[in-house]
């Protein structure tokens, strides 16, 4: 691979735990170039075929969306003639894939930076700084008129609060389900980083397969197609596939994948019982010059890094060639990062976007 620059990365929070996975395994895996980590509030992903049904079921053709939110116990769908088709949750629910609902983290707990709308009045997003580069990121964008902020109230703090603990709670009870029937959800298990290597040392892609893929726990992200040395790992619409053979001893797309073992270290049990993870602060913000979904804050955070060259260039996500199917580009183009603001709910191999790169 070519050397990279330092990257700002958007994502979920299976995207955050791939990502702290490559910074810790570093001598397996290489160098990460994510520098800044900025996850995001989310309760689960949905399919882009089953969602694509559900809308022609409404007689809604996904062309004609151009906003998706998903908030007061509705799926809101803004289309292009100004009307607005809600969805029920329980039935929007019906769309979501099967890896969201054994995810223990609704906050994006192992980020720099968590953003969401939940907590804070319309037109703010609730920011949680989990570290000293989140902090700091911040606080210079505050100062330089990116973001403004305020506190975040006592009852945003609780229905956020809640809300997470409700995503911990009933996704504990699907990881138990799942392993009464020898279905093993392996990054809930405790494993300590002593043994981790001896774990893993001969665990291939068709491990990856049976003990992933194969059982409904893969997320998509990408990061086993990054970081195999080979190359012949391949994602298009659906699950990862080989497409030839693991050179003796090679191990990475193990190690990379956020639904293989994570050791306590990185992700600890006692993490479950906390509502939203460790953090630093709570604030609401908002871009003022930025006409974004929930204030533009993610937007204002990348355009701030960009500008002030804290990274070189940022991962997003945006729309590709078929309407609301998502797709990760690099970029340090800013407009770029603008067209690609608002959540799009669908699965996306956002790590895709790093391999084979260009220097930078």
């Amino acid at each position: 691979m070519a050397e990279q620059g330092k990257i700002a990365m958007v994502g979920t929070p299976c995207h955050m735990i791939a990502a702290a996975k490559m910074e810790k395994y570093s001598d397996y895996l290489g160098a990460s170039p994510v520098d800044i980590k900025i996850g995001l509030f989310c309760m689960e992903n949905f399919s882009y075929s089953y969602m694509k049904k559900l809308l022609e079921k409404h007689n809604v053709n996904m062309k004609d969306v151009t906003e998706c939110r998903v908030e007061k116990g509705y799926a809101w769908f803004f289309l292009k003639d100004n009307d607005v088709l809600k969805i029920p949750l329980d039935e929007a629910k019906t769309c979501a894939r099967k890896n969201c609902n054994i995810c223990m983290d609704f906050s994006s707990e192992l980020s720099d930076v968590s953003v969401g709308s939940v907590g804070s009045p319309e037109g703010w997003s609730t920011v949680i700084i989990r570290s000293d580069k989140g902090l700091n990121l911040l606080k210079d964008a505050e100062e330089n008129n990116y973001i403004k902020t305020k506190p975040l109230s006592e009852s945003g703090l609780k229905i956020l609060e809640n809300l997470s603990k409700k995503k911990k709670k009933e996704n504990r009870r699907e990881i138990n389900k799942r392993e009464k029937v020898a279905r093993p959800v392996l990054y809930r298990r405790p494993m300590f980083d002593e043994d981790f290597k001896e774990e893993v040392s001969k665990c291939q892609f068709k491990d990856l397969k049976g003990d992933v893929i194969d059982i409904g726990a893969c997320v998509l992200c990408g990061a086993c197609y990054y970081a195999c040395p080979e190359s012949i790992i391949s994602i298009e619409d659906r699950k990862p596939q080989l497409r030839g053979k693991c050179p003796e001893g090679c191990n990475l797309c193990y190690v990379a994948c956020p639904r293989t073992y994570i050791t306590d270290d990185i992700l600890s049990k006692e993490n479950d019982k906390k509502a939203i993870g460790d953090y630093i602060k709570i604030v609401s913000a908002k871009a003022p010059m930025i006409h974004g979904q929930d204030g533009g804050v993610v937007t204002a955070l990348l355009n701030y890094a960009l500008s002030k060259k804290l990274v070189d260039k940022a991962v997003v996500v945006d729309s590709g060639l078929e309407p609301w199917k998502p797709e990760a580009k690099l970029t340090d183009n800013i407009a770029e990062v603008l067209s690609a603001s608002g959540t799009k709910y669908a699965a996306c191999p956002v790590f895709k976007s790093l391999k084979n790169r260009e220097e930078i």
